[in-house]
């Protein structure tokens, strides 16, 4: 039996220079792929139902995943930004305070009044009578105005 009319045209491939670009295959890829793999088979041996309900899934399985993923690094962000926002409450609430510290370094306990208070690569550090002191080194906290008056 001769078929008559069948051709088969490169332009009706995935254009794989734009594959190339993208290091990896995303959903656009994966269901340009799907496309094609259905425009092109073999009229004489089509693929199965099953198959293509198969590919469906992981196409929608690949989605689902991406979004999660976005999702995700959305939260991861949100988290940064609200632990960021409470070290500068936490922080500001100090200025004007006595605050009692610990040096890391030598372990010597040392107090003084919060000045002003600074943000560097994601902490916050104190300024303490001249010292940069990090805010997880405070250990104690009192009012300024509650200290007796030096004699």
């Amino acid at each position: 039996m001769e078929l008559t009319g069948l051709t088969t045209s490169t332009s009706s491939y995935p254009d794989t220079s734009q594959i190339d670009q993208a290091k990896e295959l995303g959903k656009d890829a994966f269901m340009d792929l799907l496309v094609q793999q259905m425009k092109n088979q073999d009229p004489m041996n089509p693929q199965s139902n099953d198959q293509f309900i198969a590919q469906l899934a992981s196409f929608s399985s690949l989605e689902q995943m991406q979004n999660m993923n976005d999702n995700l690094l959305t939260m991861a962000i949100l988290q940064d930004n609200n632990a960021l926002m409470s070290q500068l409450t936490t922080s500001a609430s100090l200025i004007g305070k006595d605050v009692t510290w610990t040096d890391p370094s030598t372990g010597i306990s040392q107090s003084g009044i919060v000045g002003s208070i600074k943000v560097q690569e994601g902490l916050s550090y104190l300024d303490v009578d001249g010292a940069t002191v990090p805010l997880s080194s405070i250990t104690e906290v009192t009012d300024a105005s509650s200290q007796p008056a030096a004699e």
